[in-house]
């Protein structure tokens, strides 16, 4: 909305050319959505214990944690807000890139408000079925993928992404592009799902991989840069980045009131709103091979819930003292804030080698 109100404004006043910049309008975002997390959070965190929208820990889930039943969930709505609102003020709002983004958001943490709601205002404990998840995620997942089939932002890049480490190998998907989206979308969000078992985990993840992914989609959408880096070059990419630095300040805003010991927990909201989003950042910039290393703590704790119910259900024997695999630390000794704060430092360093892949080519 800046962008629209004040850039043409610069004829008049060379100041307001600032909101041209891109880098500008991010870290103008990623101020924003803090500072809406801090100014709304009370009042969402009061709203939601008011209305008894409370965490009802599972039994067979870490003793440890049943000290933590009662806590507000649904906080999601927190972090969608004050990333969507930011996205509204300070993004190009006829940037296709921007409006796919938002869909997505909404679709996915429409979602996981809907299951949240189930747990815990119905007396649902697994909250919306399984199936109906599972097939609203992949409705999405498949309508985004033929949109970017049918009316690509890029048409030379249309069904292809690209591969970490390699500068010319191209893979390009033809019809299979639309099943290959729905897979990102889907594996994306219930992998940040299955991470979100520790205060503050999958908040601090996401805030790492979404400021990576801003530093990436802004080269990207770089005529020179993504010239002398030999990657993609995709017009108009590069304001990913300010919705990416809304998410960076979203959720370092969440984080004030989720780290240990948390306040409230982003439930489904959160986590499928925010997973739906980061895959289809990876989706937009033709990066989502490398998404798999940036995110390569929830490709883990994935892995982790998949190998341990095969492993029982083939064998008859359990893999990891518990799934997902935060859990199985929990279960070695280790405290959880350590748990955390190692897995953001493998996070951070997943991070480092995300970014010099851009270089290593």
């Amino acid at each position: 909305m800046l962008y629209h109100l004040l850039a043409p404004l610069s004829k008049y006043f060379i100041g307001f050319n600032l909101f041209r910049y891109i880098t500008f309008r991010a870290a103008g975002a990623a101020f924003t959505a803090l500072v809406i997390s801090f100014l709304l959070g009370p009042s969402i965190i009061r709203w939601l214990k008011g209305k008894e929208v409370i965490e009802k820990i599972r039994e067979d889930g870490p003793t440890s944690h049943l000290i933590k039943e009662g806590t507000p969930t649904m906080g999601g709505i927190m972090i969608l807000i004050s990333l969507l609102l930011s996205t509204l003020l300070w993004a190009q709002l006829n940037n296709e890139y921007t409006l796919l983004l938002i869909l997505t958001t909404l679709w996915m943490g429409g979602i996981g408000l809907l299951d949240d709601y189930l747990k815990a205002k119905r007396g649902k404990s697994k909250g919306l079925v399984g199936r109906y998840k599972l097939a609203g995620q992949i409705v999405w997942g498949l309508s985004l993928g033929l949109v970017l089939l049918l009316f690509p932002p890029h048409p030379s890049y249309a069904t292809s992404t690209s591969l970490p480490f390699f500068k010319d190998v191209v893979i390009s998907f033809g019809l299979f592009y639309i099943p290959f989206v729905t897979v990102v979308i889907v594996g994306t969000s219930n992998a940040i799902n299955l991470t979100d078992g520790l205060d503050g985990l999958a908040i601090g993840l996401v805030g790492i991989c979404a400021l990576t992914m801003a530093i990436v989609t802004y080269v990207t959408g770089r005529v020179d840069f993504s010239r002398y880096l030999k990657i993609f070059y995709l017009p108009g990419c590069g304001e990913l980045a300010v919705y990416c630095g809304a998410m960076v300040g979203a959720s370092l805003g969440f984080l004030w009131f989720n780290s240990f010991p948390a306040q409230v927990f982003m439930g489904d909201t959160g986590a499928l709103g925010l997973g739906g989003a980061l895959g289809a950042v990876s989706i937009l910039a033709k990066q989502e091979f490398l998404l798999l290393i940036l995110g390569g703590i929830f490709v883990a704790e994935a892995a982790s819930v998949i190998l341990q119910v095969v492993s029982f259900k083939t064998r008859g024997r359990r893999i990891f003292k518990m799934a997902p695999l935060h859990h199985h630390f929990e279960l070695l000794g280790w405290r959880e804030p350590k748990v955390v704060v190692r897995l953001w430092i493998i996070g951070i360093l997943l991070s480092v080698l995300s970014l010099s892949t851009l270089k290593i080519r």
